[in-house]
């Protein structure tokens, strides 16, 4: 009930009002009193105390009914917290995943990097031996030629493809050089020859020593991209496998 009768209803909120109260009484008319229904009960013979058990089941039913009701939005209302959770816990697990996906991966692009920087030292030992042949072979002229296309045909080389193509061609012109070095005394027995063999086997060192560390970055990449559940995330973001370093492109016959 109202305080004050004659406070005024602002003139927006009227209708809302109006409705509520409206609603109110048509609850209220609709309805019967207990005092009602014992009387529409002893119209029909029915005793008393059966019309008031009867009001008094409906009651605990209509009671049990709503808890039912609360029981069951606390159990939805759980449901979505759970849910929600779990939609977080996968959320930060994909990203920490996919970080760590992406770090393994960076390895393996750097340990590439040190391939890449020795195979560069070794195409960059050519024009060493270029300039050792024609001193001690001035008939030599095919060997210069091999050495000196296995070395352009790797700065140039812009593929993946090419790039094997050329580390292929660059071990023929070393092979064919040591062959003919081997039937060379003269070349043998000098001092630049030594120095440059020494260059040769330590740069051939260190290449087996970084190609060995890539395929180890590698294979630790794929592990990790292939095993469940990693693969779904592999997958999601299209991660891929790296592919090993080929023995046969870097060892010398």
């Amino acid at each position: 009930m109202m305080n004050n009768p004659q406070q005024r209803i602002p003139e927006e909120v009227a209708p809302e009002v109006l409705e509520l109260a409206s609603r109110y009484y048509t609850e209220q008319t609709q309805g019967y009193s207990s005092a009602e229904l014992i009387a529409a009960g002893k119209e029909v013979d029915i005793p008393v105390e059966f019309i008031q058990q009867a009001i008094q089941d409906v009651k605990k039913r209509e009671q049990e009914k709503q808890a039912a009701q609360k029981q069951s939005a606390k159990f939805r209302q759980k449901l979505l917290m759970i849910g929600a959770s779990m939609v977080a816990v996968c959320a930060v697990w994909t990203g920490w995943t996919h970080n760590s996906i992406q770090s393994s991966n960076s390895k393996v692009d750097a340990a590439g990097a040190q391939v890449e920087n020795q195979l560069q030292r070794r195409a960059n030992l050519i024009p060493n031996l270029v300039n050792i042949t024609q001193a001690y072979g001035t008939q030599e002229q095919e060997l210069v030629a091999l050495l000196e296309r296995s070395r352009q045909a790797y700065l140039q080389a812009a593929t993946p493809e090419q790039k094997a193509d050329a580390i292929t061609q660059i071990n023929q012109a070393i092979e064919s050089f040591t062959k003919y070095a081997a039937v060379n005394p003269q070349l043998q027995s000098s001092q630049l020859f030594t120095n440059l063999q020494y260059e040769i086997t330590g740069t051939e060192n260190r290449l087996a020593v970084e190609r060995m560390r890539y395929n180890q970055a590698v294979q630790a990449h794929n592990q990790k991209i292939q095993s469940f559940p990693n693969s779904l995330v592999a997958n999601i973001f299209g991660l891929q496998k790296q592919e090993f370093f080929p023995v046969n492109n870097t060892d010398m016959p």
